[in-house]
């Protein structure tokens, strides 16, 4: 199909689009009800509908009141249930699909149901809204002249009753109509190949010969496949080999460290890169403008959004609030109630609202990953500002890293222990060491408190680590490739531990 008719149906499709979406920009909280009440009756006749008795539930305070708030754990029983073939549970029509994620942070892993609801209504929605946000900024956009290059995880059926298991991009590759294969690159054969080093040497042979116009997928792993790219074609510069690229839609972790290493492989200007915020248990936020990666909340993909704040988390001041009662600049653990049967379920995320008019966050980091061992409150947001100033200013590049606290012992004060793996180390150490700590005091009033002439704690001690590090660290734990994660900040040593052992 010609581009100006793709590009004309695409704009049509926006238009229609950005109708609904200004619904929700105009009426946030009224859009967010009704779509808890249509989440109420529709489930009212499940296993859990009939246990808090849904069907009388009018308001959003007595939903608070009947349903608890619940981890993985404490829903993992319906889930294998329902893995095992029962229908009914906790979404009526049948979950015949489970995003398998086990992150660094937990050896088990975790089986998210996906429903067809929320296939259609909020994973493939959000993808279309990306793209139609994209062409509406960049009317000139020549997206559709290539291909898409995509880069997901593998997929392994659940034997025993038929249900299907694999990575959440997995899911969405194996689900998608025929005619978006030729769209996007690799083939699926290729994308779904679950052993990933020979994975990503066919993404490599296969993509080399396509013309790709855009990339998608998680930074730290798309930024192995392009280093791969340019050793295999001996092109430093990504353009000569795919000349008609123009933008990266990247998302599931901070971009901070690894925007030197992309713009030495894309150094053109106007090479735009878009975010997303998306996880197996749902897509909640798309960055809806050029140059200003603030993420708009999507409020009508079948996700009714409450929040924790951070500051009483996990103690007897916590409490949990509606959309309706955010304040920009604060940071908030997200729970959520979705189209397909997670019922004021705690994602394990946090995020920031930048605006509350339309309502814009940024991703802060995970409620297990910070380090507040002396009342220092650390949280991924502060190491990545703090990381990529020292960065800049020594001139320096990060693979990965991880941190955790050193613990008092007797009269010893505590301090952060950090290890690092650099692409381009720093001339010298100590004053790399020494400017990142004072970024950190920079960025986090609470820690330079407890650096304050050494009060609470010491300098940091920082490890360089080996070339692949981390990589071999995920190989050798079995989690090479689709969204698996480094753990950035952790309260406890156990990953710094298994790192530091193996950094030899």
């Amino acid at each position: 199909m010609p581009i100006p008719i793709v590009n004309s149906i695409a704009s049509w499709f926006l238009k229609k689009r950005f109708h609904q979406i200004e619904l929700f920009l105009k009426y946030p909280i009224e859009v967010q009800n009704e779509l808890l009440q249509n989440l109420i009756i529709k489930a009212k006749n499940t296993e859990i509908g009939k246990e808090y008795d849904f069907a009388t539930i009018r308001s959003y305070e007595e939903f608070a009141r009947r349903i608890p708030v619940t981890t993985y754990e404490e829903n993992e029983a319906r889930i294998e249930r329902s893995r095992k073939g029962e229908n009914n549970i906790f979404w009526p029509s049948q979950i015949k699909w489970f995003a398998k994620s086990s992150g660094t942070t937990n050896a088990k892993s975790k089986f998210i149901p996906v429903s067809s609801d929320s296939l259609e209504d909020c994973h493939y929605a959000a993808s279309k809204d990306l793209l139609c946000m994209y062409l509406n900024n960049n009317p000139n956009s020549q997206l559709f002249v290539g291909k898409s290059l995509r880069l997901g995880g593998s997929k392994e059926l659940y034997q025993e009753n038929g249900t299907v298991f694999g990575d959440l991009s997995a899911i969405l590759i194996d689900n998608m109509p025929f005619w978006a294969e030729f769209s996007s690159t690799p083939s699926n054969e290729v994308s779904l190949m679950s052993d990933w080093e020979s994975k990503m040497q066919a993404i490599v042979n296969e993509t080399i010969k396509e013309n790709v116009t855009s990339l998608a997928g998680v930074p730290s792993w798309m930024l192995v496949l392009l280093n791969n790219v340019s050793e295999t074609t001996g092109k430093n510069n990504l353009f000569e080999i795919w000349p008609n690229l123009e933008v990266y839609f990247h998302g599931g972790v901070s971009f901070d460290p690894y925007v030197a290493q992309y713009k030495k492989l894309l150094p053109k200007d106007e090479f735009k890169y878009y975010e997303i915020y998306n996880a197996s248990e749902g897509f909640f936020a798309i960055q809806d403008q050029n140059d200003n990666n603030e993420l708009l909340l999507m409020l009508d993909y079948g996700i009714f959004y409450e929040f924790i704040p951070m500051d009483g988390y996990g103690t007897s001041e916590e409490k949990i609030i509606p959309l309706s009662e955010v304040e920009e600049g604060q940071n908030y653990a997200i729970i959520i109630t979705t189209n397909a049967g997670l019922w004021r379920y705690k994602v394990g995320d946090t995020v920031r609202f930048t605006s509350v008019d339309p309502y814009r966050i940024k991703v802060t980091g995970r409620t297990k990953h910070h380090i507040n061992a002396f009342g220092e409150e650390l949280i991924i947001e502060n190491a990545e500002a703090a990381l990529r100033k020292t960065t800049e200013l020594t001139n320096t590049e990060i693979v990965d890293y991880t941190a955790a606290p050193i613990f008092m012992e007797g009269k010893e004060k505590g301090a952060h222990e950090w290890i690092i793996e650099f692409k381009t180390p720093p001339t010298d150490f100590k004053t790399f060491s020494t400017l990142l700590d004072k970024s950190l005091q920079e960025v986090n009033s609470d820690y330079e408190a407890k650096r304050f002439n050494n009060t609470t704690l010491k300098a940091p001690k920082i490890h360089c680590a080996r070339e692949r590090l981390f990589y071999d660290w995920l190989k050798l734990k079995n989690k090479l490739g689709g969204q698996h994660k480094v753990p950035r900040l952790s309260n406890s040593r156990e990953y710094l531990e298994d790192l530091l052992s193996l950094n030899q």
